[in-house]
């Protein structure tokens, strides 16, 4: 458990912009792994490390940001789960050049601006509507606890073997015109792929 609390503080702490060092700290928290039920506050620390991480793997089209200075926003949309952790976890950190703005929102739409967007177990009885209202929006969206059958985010956590991962949806993120890092989806669980470009003739 120790060696968890320090690898966790030592994410908080993470100040590199490259992109080997965060996938580094991604590794480590897959090795480690998380409390799950048991420790629900340490899961939500892993998860809340993760989201903001995840922006580092990800190709935006330049039109999801209004200017060259805007933040890089990040939203937790119905009931916050991590209370004042993610805002610990990204206080001072970047993604690309863009300072990272938490933002929480009792309801999203296409004009919400935020570019990573975590949907919560409290709205899994509305997963569908919100995937469905933000296709090809911009819009990384990670959802968390959703019944099987449901929508899903591009990117869901699940919970295998007390450790915090997750799935990823290639399909769904070209869906929204962003492109995922291959490094990144060699972490993941299970990645629904998109089907090989044919070659022109």
């Amino acid at each position: 458990m120790e060696i968890l609390t320090q690898m966790l503080r030592a994410i908080a702490r993470f100040r590199s912009r490259t992109a080997p060092a965060v996938l580094a700290a991604l590794s480590i928290a897959l090795a480690h792994g998380a409390a799950t039920a048991a420790d629900e506050s340490l899961e939500y620390a892993v998860k809340a490390a993760y989201l903001y991480k995840f922006g580092s793997f990800v190709e935006w089209p330049a039109t999801a940001f209004i200017s060259s200075t805007s933040p890089f926003r990040l939203c937790i949309v119905g009931e916050d789960p991590f209370g004042s952790i993610l805002d610990k976890a990204v206080s001072g950190q970047q993604v690309g050049t863009r300072s990272i703005e938490v933002r929480r929102l009792k309801s999203v739409g296409r004009d919400s601006g935020c570019q990573i967007l975590y949907i919560g177990v409290s709205e899994a009885p509305r997963f569908g509507q919100i995937i469905e209202a933000l296709r090809g929006s911009s819009v990384l969206t990670v959802s968390d606890g959703r019944a099987p059958g449901t929508a899903a985010g591009i990117i869901q956590f699940v919970i295998k073997d007390d450790r915090v991962r997750f799935d990823i949806d290639e399909v769904a993120a070209e869906q929204n015109g962003l492109a995922i890092s291959s490094k990144l989806m060699s972490l993941a669980l299970n990645v629904k792929r998109r089907p090989p470009k044919e070659p022109a003739k």
